[in-house]
């Protein structure tokens, strides 16, 4: 083959048209369509491709397909004063991960306690993104109902409560999280696992809760310790902490409902003179930068694999690809930190 050099020129497709003695419509073919293409052909031209440096033109491709390349991603979706810590490093794993889907991020704010839909249609009017990724979703939420009325391609970290129908989703699986940290806490060998969690009624901290109680009475009779509850708030979780650590022995240990938490048992306990890990341990969720600031152990969402599939996900929905038949589920992932240590 004649082949241009990589220095030269911006490549066209009929270059590698040219290049591979085909037509420009067998290298579009071969772009999105392989399986138009027979086997010898396809080969011809992917080497075409792979030899010129050949990169389609997104803007091209826009104008064609009146896209806009963007997804948008709701931040603080719960408001200002909303303390997820796990929607900043999403964010990040979303804007690494964008560049394999050939698309880019259009990040946009709420600033009431309830999500945003006037943002969403004020995007969606104005052609500047073709898709969303919803997150921190609930029950009541009125995101997903809004997209689906509107036929607007989305999907979420998260599962849509209210319609076990829609499987356009990726979460992780908080109860077997739960499950694995007081796993973690027994295996260093702490006796008792008292529990810091959310007030009844969240989704997402009744279910890490329900791993907590599971583990603990699977292990035995005398596992669980108390048990209490707070809001996602560092002071309110040093109160509740306080009045929590005082109910313990050593050799005990507080699986926590996020690592916001866990750094409210981490403060009451330097607090009252005892020592993290060697008296007490603790057990945190997300793997935030909180967490590892303070060496807590934490059971980790994999945020990158979250936002791979997320964005495959918007991109099968652009294709007009079936639903998956199910969402997907995926474990949290164990960093231990020093404070279950027992022994520093």
């Amino acid at each position: 083959m004649e082949l241009l050099s990589r220095s030269s020129a911006r490549v066209t497709i009929l270059d590698v048209a040219r290049a591979a003695a085909v037509s420009r419509q067998t290298v579009s073919n071969a772009l999105k369509h392989p399986e138009r293409v027979s086997p010898d052909t396809l080969e011809r031209v992917l080497a075409a491709i792979d030899d010129l440096g050949y990169q389609p033109s997104s803007s091209a491709q826009s104008l064609r397909s009146q896209r806009s390349g963007a997804i948008g991603v709701e931040v603080n979706t719960l408001g200002s004063r909303s303390h997820n810590e796990t929607m900043a490093p999403f964010l990040g794993s979303l804007s690494v991960r964008a560049s394999e889907h050939e698309c880019h991020l259009v990040p946009f704010g709420s600033t009431t306690l309830e999500p945003m839909l006037g943002g969403y249609e004020g995007m969606w009017r104005r052609h500047l993104v073709d898709a969303f990724i919803i997150a921190d979703t609930h029950h009541g939420d009125p995101r997903p109902l809004w997209l689906e009325e509107r036929g607007i391609p989305f999907a979420s970290f998260g599962r849509v409560w209210d319609d076990p129908t829609f499987t356009q989703w990726v979460d992780v699986d908080g109860a077997a999280g739960s499950r694995a940290a007081v796993e973690h806490c027994l295996d260093r060998g702490y006796t008792t696992i008292a529990y810091l969690g959310w007030s009844h009624g969240s989704v997402v901290g009744d279910e890490r809760r329900s791993g907590w109680r599971a583990a603990c009475t699977a292990a035995g009779p005398d596992v669980a310790g108390p048990q209490s509850s707070c809001e996602q708030d560092l002071d309110d979780a040093i109160r509740a902490a306080t009045d929590l650590i005082r109910q313990l022995m050593p050799a005990s240990a507080v699986v926590c409902a996020s690592d916001v938490l866990a750094l409210g048992v981490h403060q009451a306990l330097l607090t009252a003179g005892r020592v993290v890990g060697a008296d007490i341990g603790i057990v945190g969720f997300d793997g935030s930068e909180t967490a590892r600031m303070h060496h807590i152990t934490t059971m980790a969402q994999p945020l990158s694999d979250i936002a791979g599939l997320a964005l495959t996900l918007v991109h099968d929905a652009l294709a007009g690809a079936p639903r998956p038949p199910r969402g997907t589920i995926l474990a949290a992932q164990l960093h231990v930190g020093r404070s279950t240590t027992p022994h520093l």
